[in-house]
C-alpha cells in the first residue's frame, strides 16, 4: 500500500532541507516520488510550483519532470512557468523537465526560451529541443537548435550541436 499524503509531504520537506539542487537526498526523494507516480505526488509538485520560494518552485518542477503519467496535467503548469518565471534556474529546470517528458506540445515554450539572455536557460533549451521536436522534426525547432549550435557559450553550442547531429537525419 503506497504511503499517504502525509508521507509525500514528509518526503518533500526532506528534499527541501537539501539546499543543493543536485544534492543526493533531494534527487533520492524525486526518484521515490517518480516511482510512486501517483496523484498525491503530482498535486504536491503542482503546489510547489506555485510557491513564493525559488527552492520550492525548483523542486516542484524537478518532480513534475519525472511524473510522465501526468504529462497532460503537467504541461500547462510548466508552460505557464516558462512564460512567467524570472529565476534562471527554475527556467532551466522547466526546460529539463520538458526534455524528460518529451512531448512536442512544449516546443513553442522551448523555442521562446532558446533566446533567453542567461546561458543556463539556453543550455536547457538545447537539451529540451532534441527531445520535443516531434517526428518528423519540426522545422522551426530544428532551426532554433541550429542557431543554438552557434551560441557564444561553448556548453550551449556543444549540446545543441549534438542535438543537431542526432535529429537532423531523423
Amino acid at each position: 500500500m503506497p504511503p499517504d499524503e502525509t508521507a509525500v509531504r514528509d518526503l518533500i520537506q526532506a528534499a527541501l532541507r537539501d539546499s543543493d539542487p543536485d544534492g543526493a537526498l533531494r534527487w533520492h526523494v524525486i526518484s521515490l516520488l517518480r516511482e510512486r507516480g501517483d496523484l498525491e505526488s503530482f498535486i504536491e509538485a503542482r503546489r510547489l510550483c506555485a510557491a513564493d520560494s525559488v527552492s520550492e518552485r525548483l523542486l516542484g518542477v524537478d518532480i513534475m519532470g519525472m511524473l510522465r503519467p501526468f504529462v497532460d496535467r503537467t504541461l500547462p503548469v510548466l508552460r505557464y512557468l516558462a512564460a512567467s518565471e524570472d529565476d534562471a534556474m527554475v527556467l532551466y529546470s522547466v526546460l529539463i523537465a520538458f526534455g524528460h517528458l518529451a512531448d512536442p506540445r512544449s516546443l513553442p515554450s522551448v523555442i521562446d526560451l532558446a533566446a533567453h539572455a542567461d546561458p543556463r536557460v539556453r543550455y536547457g533549451a538545447a537539451y529540451a529541443l532534441q527531445h520535443v521536436l516531434g517526428d518528423p522534426p519540426d522545422r522551426a525547432g530544428l532551426e532554433t537548435l541550429r542557431a543554438l549550435a552557434a551560441d557564444d557559450d561553448a556548453d550551449v553550442a556543444g549540446w545543441a550541436a549534438l542535438g543537431v547531429a542526432l535529429r537532423s537525419g531523423a
